[in-house]
């Protein structure tokens, strides 16, 4: 479960009545009980405050920047740390665009320095069936989007992965279509959990973790957040995915965690916990299903799975 405490969220940060009401929601559940050590924290790296966060003790560090799936460095568990020495995730720009007034490309310092960093410590599950909870710091990502004002076009937002085979090996392979492109529903990604990633255990995110710039969507399959993120595209169309686009029956756009919808090839009942023996069950929305089940209201969620 969440430990919850007073977001520094304001009325003013929704975009229409369906995600404002959405949003006093998410703050009545979560106002009224204080995280210790809520003041801000320094460190060599990230200046941040704590945010949300879960009872579960986090996974150790060794196991999160060492069983990593970034098919951009090789489809084994090991191949992100052991072949992304060479990756430069300095200088970093991203550009953001699309359906919006003021689009805009912004350096990774800019973009740090310029936000409120959060630590958040969620639970994140894999479609493969493991599941670990990870310390990440960052930054809502409906802050960035509402600087660029998206306009009543913006229905979904797509998310590009950096295409650099010289240091990305397992670019050099067709393993997938590269660049890496993954995808929201507006509402989705306006969601106050949606959260873009710079950092982890306290430190700037590894290259292994998808340095600089990583998107993390907590109720959702773990391959739904794109690593090392250089372009993000307002659009009114649902963007193909990579995933999506490859194996359509077996990964569908909205991934969300449901252990009711088995995978084709296995059932997503359970998981296995990194460092735990025994599978344990897994969690609708992946346990968040109580700030945003209300997303899906109405929707079948086995055809959108």
């Amino acid at each position: 479960m969440l430990i919850r405490h007073a977001p520094d969220l304001t009325d003013n940060d929704v975009t229409d009545q369906g995600l404002y009401l959405q949003r006093r929601t998410l703050m009545a559940g979560l106002a009224g009980v204080g995280l210790a050590g809520f003041a801000g924290r320094a460190n060599a790296a990230l200046n941040y405050t704590k945010g949300f966060s879960t009872t579960e003790k986090p996974t150790p560090r060794k196991d999160v920047t060492s069983y990593n799936n970034f098919y951009e460095f090789g489809v084994d568990k090991g191949d992100p740390a052991e072949k992304s020495g060479r990756f430069k995730p300095r200088p970093w720009t991203v550009r953001i665009e699309g359906a919006c007034e003021a689009p805009r490309t912004v350096g990774i310092e800019d973009l740090i320095s310029g936000s409120k960093l959060e630590e958040r410590i969620y639970r994140m599950r894999c479609v493969e069936g493991w599941s670990m909870v990870i310390p990440w710091v960052g930054f809502p990502l409906k802050d960035l989007l509402a600087s660029v004002k998206p306009t009543s076009k913006a229905k979904y937002v797509a998310f590009e992965t950096v295409q650099r085979p010289s240091e990305m090996p397992g670019q050099g392979w067709n393993t997938l279509d590269w660049p890496y492109v993954e995808g929201l529903r507006i509402d989705e990604a306006m969601h106050p959990l949606t959260l873009m990633a710079v950092g982890l255990y306290g430190d700037v995110l590894p290259n292994q973790n998808g340095a600089p710039l990583r998107l993390v969507v907590p109720w959702k399959y773990g391959f739904k957040g794109g690593k090392s993120i250089v372009r993000i595209t307002l659009t009114d169309r649902q963007p193909a995915t990579a995933w999506n686009k490859l194996a359509p029956r077996e990964y569908g756009f909205y991934a969300n965690v449901n252990p009711a919808v088995d995978h084709p090839r296995w059932s997503q009942a359970t998981e296995r916990r990194l460092g735990e023996f025994r599978r344990r069950e897994t969690l609708a929305f992946n346990g968040y299903g109580e700030w945003v089940a209300d997303l899906y209201r109405g929707m079948d969620l086995k055809r959108f799975y």
